[in-house]
């Protein structure tokens, strides 16, 4: 009897052992996503890993960690630089806010615009600004391709100041913040040919009558390029000497109105000014 209790005993153990080692081997072999993925920001995490931010073609906007990622012979090389487009797998688990980097492998990297003070700048503001107005986990094909655009143009032309004044110009139309262009938003007058003004404190384009003292100017000429800007592929369009002025007054109105809905200053606006 004493003998047969036993070797129940074993046999529910045994039982147990396996089920229990079945799901912890389910837990193991957890099968990695991936996605195509631009890197947005990474952060050091411990003394040989990096917290890592990146904005996922069919996953949005993800953090993770990369183990060990900071030491000098890592897996990642340079895959984890600011804007790189690389294809990505992690694992994700429920019970965990953060997922787990396996491995990165570049598609595309902005060598040129990473290692040059002057265009890191343009491509800290599009991080920045793609860190904070992007949801996460929300998927946004028409801002992963935005991105990506104004990374590939910084590049290939050296200069930020068209790619950038693009990019925040169409990060604010595909956020549904954008102002009329033609009309007052108080009183409801064509601006024309007159210069429309606009504040940080609220929405909006107003004309002469209704500015309010320390107003800034958007003229007519870049408004006129914000229509361009609807129509045109910014990899289609040269960038000329007349244009510089526009492009600026444009992207300091985009970027005034990011941080109006964001309800906070960017912190790498202020590198534009020392570039």
């Amino acid at each position: 009897m004493v003998f047969t209790i036993v070797l129940r005993v074993r046999a529910f153990r045994l039982e147990c052992s396996s089920l229990f080692g079945a799901a912890s081997a389910r837990r193991q072999l957890m099968p990695a996503r991936e996605t195509e993925a631009i890197i947005l920001k990474t952060f050091p995490l411990g003394e040989a890993d990096r917290l890592v931010s990146f904005f996922g073609r069919t996953s949005g906007r993800v953090r993770g960690v990369a183990a060990g990622a900071r030491r000098l012979k890592n897996r990642y090389g340079s895959t984890l630089e600011l804007l790189s487009h690389v294809q990505l797998w992690y694992v994700e688990k429920e019970t965990r806010d953060l997922v787990r980097i396996q491995q990165a492998e570049p598609l595309e990297s902005f060598r040129k615009a990473q290692s040059d003070y002057g265009l890191s700048t343009g491509l800290a503001v599009v991080s920045e600004v793609s860190e904070l107005v992007l949801p996460e986990h929300e998927v946004s094909e028409s801002m992963f391709r935005l991105i990506l655009l104004t990374a590939r143009e910084v590049e290939r032309t050296g200069d930020w100041a068209l790619p950038l004044s693009y990019f925040a110009f169409w990060t604010v139309r595909l956020g549904g913040w954008l102002p009329r262009f033609d009309r007052c938003a108080a009183c409801d007058a064509p601006f024309g040919t007159q210069a429309a003004f606009y504040d940080p404190l609220q929405p909006g384009l107003f004309c002469e009558k209704c500015r309010r003292s320390g107003m800034k100017p958007l003229h007519q000429e870049a408004r006129i390029l914000a229509e361009r800007f609807t129509g045109e592929r910014l990899d289609h369009m040269a960038f000329e000497k007349a244009m510089q002025a526009s492009a600026r007054e444009l992207r300091e109105a985009s970027l005034t109105w990011i941080e109006h809905n964001i309800e906070r200053r960017l912190a790498t606006r202020t590198l534009l000014e020392t570039t």
